[in-house]
C-alpha cells in the first residue's frame, strides 16, 4: 500500500520560513515524481513545487513561488522536502504532497495517484 506522509506545518509570521517534509511508503521511490500541492479555503487546489526522484533531479515550481521556495529529496529516506522562505500571507493553505509515475505530465494535478493527508500552513502578518 502506497503511503505518504507529510508533516512540517505550523503557524509564522510574515517573512519566516517553514520545511515541510513528505515521507513515502510501499513504492519504489525512484520510479516516482513528487509533487507539492496546495489548497486554501474556498480555492483550487494548485501545484507549488515538483520534483522527478530520479538521478536527474529535475524540478519545477509554481510561478507564483518567486525563488522564494526549493523542493529536494532525500532517496535513502523516501523522503522529499519543502523549503519555504519568505513565507506571505497568501501562503496559508492545506499543503499535500502527492505521487506520480509520469514524468512528462509533472505538472498535472490529475496525474497523481496518490495523496497524503495534508499539513496546514498559517502565515499571520
Amino acid at each position: 500500500e502506497v503511503q505518504l506522509q507529510a508533516s512540517g506545518g505550523g503557524l509564522v509570521q510574515t517573512g519566516g520560513s517553514l520545511r515541510l517534509s513528505c515521507v513515502a511508503s510501499g513504492l519504489t521511490f525512484d520510479d516516482y515524481v513528487i509533487g507539492w500541492f496546495r489548497q486554501a479555503p474556498g480555492k483550487e487546489r494548485e501545484g507549488v513545487a515538483y520534483i522527478s526522484v530520479d538521478s536527474a533531479g529535475t524540478t519545477y515550481y509554481g510561478e507564483f513561488v518567486g525563488g522564494r521556495f526549493t523542493i529536494s529529496s532525500d532517496t535513502a529516506k523516501n523522503t522529499v522536502h519543502l523549503q519555504m522562505n519568505s513565507l506571505k500571507r497568501e501562503d496559508t493553505a492545506v499543503y499535500y504532497c502527492a505521487a506520480s509515475k509520469v514524468l512528462m505530465t509533472i505538472t498535472v494535478r490529475e496525474e497523481y495517484a496518490y495523496w497524503g493527508q495534508g499539513t496546514q500552513v498559517t502565515v499571520s502578518s
